[in-house]
C-alpha cells in the first residue's frame, strides 16, 4: 500500500501552508453535525422540556429568569391599546413586585434596604 504524501506544513507552527488540499473535514459536515444537533434537542425537548422548564422555574429561579433574560430582545417596545390610569399602573406594579419579591430576596427577609417599597403620591 503507497503511503499519501504529507500535506505541506509549516515547521515551526504546524499550520497548513497556504494551497493544502490534502485532508481536513468533509465539505458540509460542520453543517450536518449542526442539524444532526438541533433535531437531537428537539427531539428531547419534545419529550421532556415542559417538564424540565418546570423543573427549573421551581428548582433554580435564578437560572430560569438568566434562560428568560437571554431570550428577550435587547430592546424591546411595548405598544397597548388600553391605557392604564395612574392608579391601576400602580397596583399592576405591586402584584408584580409581590410575584417577584420572592426570587429577589433570601429566604425570610423583607427585602433590599429593610423592605422599603417605591413611595406612591397615593
Amino acid at each position: 500500500m503507497a503511503n499519501k504524501p504529507r500535506p505541506a506544513q509549516d515547521s515551526k507552527t504546524g499550520q497548513f501552508l497556504p494551497g493544502n488540499v490534502g485532508g481536513g473535514r468533509p465539505k458540509g459536515s460542520r453543517n450536518q453535525l449542526g442539524e444532526i444537533f438541533i433535531q437531537a434537542l428537539q427531539d428531547d425537548f419534545e419529550k421532556d422540556g415542559v417538564s424540565a422548564i418546570v423543573a427549573c422555574r421551581t428548582e433554580k429561579p435564578d437560572v430560569y429568569l438568566k434562560v428568560i433574560a437571554s431570550i428577550v430582545p435587547k430592546e424591546l417596545r411595548v405598544t397597548t391599546d388600553n391605557d392604564l390610569t395612574d392608579d391601576e399602573l400602580i397596583a399592576r406594579i405591586r402584584q408584580l413586585d409581590a410575584a417577584i419579591r420572592p426570587f429577589l430576596t433570601a429566604e425570610g427577609e423583607d427585602g433590599p434596604a429593610g423592605g422599603d417599597r417605591p413611595a406612591t403620591s397615593h
